[in-house]
C-alpha cells in the first residue's frame, strides 16, 4: 500500500532526470498522461496574481476576493452577482486560449503514439490544442457545460452562447435577470457541470469517455507503459496519482514519471522505475525530444 508519508522527493540533478524521462518516452509502447491544475498553470492559466487583478478588479474591491478559485465559493447574495463572476471566469478559462503553447508542445510529444489523457482539469485545453477527443477523459466536468442543479436528468448542454451574453451584458457586477440559466426540462436553476457534490451529472459523453479509458487500461495492463503525471497535487490523489502508482507497481515494464514544481514525489516501492522532476512543467516539456 502507498502512503503520502512514504514518498521520497527527487533530489537528483534535473538533467539526469530529463535524460531518464526522454529514454522512457522513447521506449514506451503507450503513454498515459495524468494532468492536474499545475499543467494549466504552467501554460499561463493562473487563477491569481496579475491575471486575476486585470479581470476581476471590481470583485476584489467590492468583496475582498483574492483569486478566481476562492471566488467560485463566495456566497453571493443573488444569482445575478454569482453569474456575473462565473461568466467572466468561464469566458477567461474555457473560451480563451492559454498564453503559452505548452499544450501544443505536449501534443507534439505524443502525436502518432498510442496515448490517453486522464485529467481533473475542466478548462478543455487538451481538445483546444488538437488532442484527439476520443483519447480524453475529463473526470471532473467541463466549464463549457451546464447541467440541472437538482438534477432532473443526466444531461448537460453547451453554455458558450449564454456565457458570452452574460459576460457582455453584465453591469455593476450583475447580469440581467433574464439571462440566469435554467434547466430546459424542469426550469430549475442551471449550474456548471463540475464535480463538487453528489449532484454532478455524468452524462452520456462522460460515460463513453470512461469506457474508452477503461479499455485503454485493460489493453495496456502489461508492456512498456509510461505513466506521465503532470501538475497533479494531493487534492484528489485517488483519481490520477494513486492509480498510476498501483498500475506501475503491477506492471514490471512500466515507468512512472511525476513532473510538478515544488511537489514531485515517487513512492519508494517504485524505486528504479520512477522519475520525479521538481521543476517548471513548461521547461521540462520543451527539453524533451520529439
Amino acid at each position: 500500500m502507498f502512503f503520502r508519508t512514504e514518498t521520497c522527493k527527487s533530489t537528483a540533478p534535473s538533467s539526469a532526470k530529463l535524460a531518464e524521462l526522454n529514454a522512457a518516452l522513447a521506449s514506451a509502447d503507450a503513454v498515459v498522461i495524468g494532468a492536474g491544475a499545475g499543467l494549466s498553470a504552467a501554460a499561463g492559466f493562473s487563477y491569481s496574481g496579475a491575471r486575476f487583478e486585470e479581470n476581476f478588479p471590481d470583485f476584489r474591491a467590492a468583496y475582498g476576493i483574492q483569486d478566481m478559485y476562492s471566488g467560485g465559493f463566495y456566497p453571493f447574495e443573488t444569482p445575478e452577482e454569482r453569474w456575473a463572476f462565473w461568466s467572466r471566469h468561464i469566458l477567461l478559462n474555457r473560451y480563451t486560449d492559454p498564453p503559452s503553447p505548452l499544450y501544443r508542445e505536449l501534443l507534439a510529444l505524443v502525436e502518432g503514439r498510442d496515448y490517453f489523457i486522464l485529467t481533473t482539469n475542466v478548462d478543455h485545453c487538451f481538445q483546444k490544442a488538437g488532442f484527439d477527443k476520443t483519447r480524453l477523459f475529463y473526470t471532473q466536468g467541463d466549464y463549457g457545460l451546464f447541467q440541472c442543479s437538482r438534477p432532473c436528468c443526466q444531461e448537460t448542454w453547451d453554455n458558450e452562447a449564454a456565457v458570452r451574453q452574460m459576460a457582455e451584458r453584465q453591469r455593476g457586477m450583475k447580469i440581467p435577470a433574464d439571462l440566469i440559466p435554467r434547466c430546459p426540462h424542469c426550469g430549475a436553476p442551471a449550474v456548471m457541470n463540475l464535480r463538487c457534490d453528489d449532484t454532478f451529472v455524468e452524462d452520456e459523453g462522460w460515460h463513453a469517455a470512461a469506457a474508452r479509458y477503461a479499455a485503454f487500461w485493460e489493453a495496456h495492463a502489461q508492456g512498456r507503459v509510461l505513466f506521465l503525471e503532470l501538475g497533479v497535487g494531493y487534492n484528489t490523489p485517488g483519481i490520477i496519482k494513486y492509480p498510476f502508482w498501483r498500475m506501475t507497481q503491477k506492471n514490471p515494464d512500466a515507468v512512472y514519471a511525476c513532473v510538478n514544481q515544488g511537489d514531485a514525489f515517487a513512492p519508494p516501492q517504485l524505486k528504479g522505475r520512477a522519475i520525479a522532476i521538481d521543476g517548471d512543467i513548461a521547461q521540462v516539456i520543451r527539453q524533451l525530444s520529439v
